[in-house]
């Protein structure tokens, strides 16, 4: 964990001995847990360091993480990034969410086993729980991992941002093009590109880009379209 002590402090954020602990506690627990069911195809200390955890945790770039924000963590699948948000951040309240009931029992499994507070993981589709007012246009933040068009990432994401908040993409490398592809989708979403931050991670050649979308006025509430539609047939494009 030395490693991920050291790659941290490059990201100006300072992880005590207990949260170093309790990222280690993770891995292991990610691992095992990995030769049972499908969770992750990085499985190597330094590459999971690297690509999940310093990854996760370097949203710092794009928002202040000392403020007390409420976060959901959509298509969470491993944890990622909402755990190690929380590992890193303790301020932070987050939800996350996942439509593989395995994934977030073992979610749980974790939240338990580390002793985090303020964190829940809920089990079910991106279109349905956008629908409910408890969720709907309750966060601060919300924050994706996934891989899919912007656009479409964005109809799932935006409904759940309240009005001054922004959902934050995690990208790999050039993302211009796509950007300028899903600005209709995000505008009729009710959001607009705030600024996109392209960075590399601390010591290696990886090459990450944050875009960040701020919600400048409520969604409509016919989005999120009905389960497969964003995917299939992304707005405007």
């Amino acid at each position: 964990m030395e490693q991920l002590k050291r790659k941290s402090e490059q990201l100006e954020v300072e992880l005590t001995e207990q949260q170093l602990e309790q990222f280690k506690t993770y891995y292991e627990m990610l691992i095992e847990k990995n030769k049972v069911m499908n969770l992750t195809a990085i499985t190597e200390k330094d590459e999971v360091i690297d690509k999940h955890f310093i990854d996760s945790i370097s949203l710092n770039k794009a928002v202040d993480t000392t403020k007390p924000l409420k976060i959901l963590d959509l298509g969470t699948g491993a944890g990622f990034p909402g755990i190690p948000l929380k590992i890193a951040y303790p301020n932070l309240t987050i939800t996350l969410l996942d439509s593989l009931n395995k994934r977030i029992k073992f979610l749980q499994e974790v939240i338990d086993e580390l002793g985090l507070q303020e964190i829940e993981g809920i089990h079910g589709r991106a279109e349905d729980f956008a629908k409910q007012p408890a969720y709907r246009e309750q966060y601060d933040l919300c924050v994706s991992r996934a891989v899919a068009n912007l656009a479409t990432l964005s109809e799932y994401c935006l409904p759940y941002v309240k009005e001054g908040g922004c959902f934050i993409s995690y990208k790999s490398g050039a993302v211009e093009e796509e950007v300028n592809q899903s600005k209709k989708a995000i505008a009729e979403l009710g959001g607009r590109i705030k600024e996109v931050i392209a960075f590399t991670l601390p010591k290696t050649d990886i090459e990450r880009t944050f875009v960040v979308i701020e919600k400048v006025k409520k969604t409509p509430k016919k989005y999120p379209r009905k389960a497969g539609l964003p995917s299939k047939e992304p707005l405007g494009l």
